[in-house]
């Protein structure tokens, strides 16, 4: 997993304007992502982690790591290349910057019944 983009922190302004401005930034640079990502390999899934998060079992990695600074993620599978790519935009914690992150995963995205 890699983080493509990260705002400011917000450990000394988090005066809704900042953080407006913030989550403006890296919206625009998904956005950015997803069309050309779109444009080569078509439309994403996308999958909702929080079932992942409270499961019974942990998901693999990434999946596991993304669950806890995101609600959500956009997936893109290859199976020509066996893996799997995915964006999400999540923050671990209010005072911590908003990230863009970007991961791939090789093995099968489990159902979330199976958790």
């Amino acid at each position: 997993m890699s983080v493509l983009l990260a705002s400011q922190d917000f450990w000394d302004d988090r005066s809704e304007e900042t953080v407006e401005a913030a989550e403006e930034e890296i919206d625009a640079a998904l956005h950015e992502l997803v069309t050309a990502l779109t444009a080569r390999w078509g439309r994403p899934e996308s999958i909702d982690l929080e079932p992942y998060l409270w499961g019974e079992s942990p998901a693999p990695e990434p999946m596991q790591t993304l669950c806890v600074l995101s609600g959500e993620m956009l997936v893109w599978r290859r199976p020509d290349a066996g893996r799997w790519i995915a964006l999400a935009v999540g923050q671990n914690d209010p005072e911590f910057p908003i990230e863009l992150l970007a991961a791939v995963g090789e093995a099968p995205i489990p159902s979330s019944n199976d958790h």
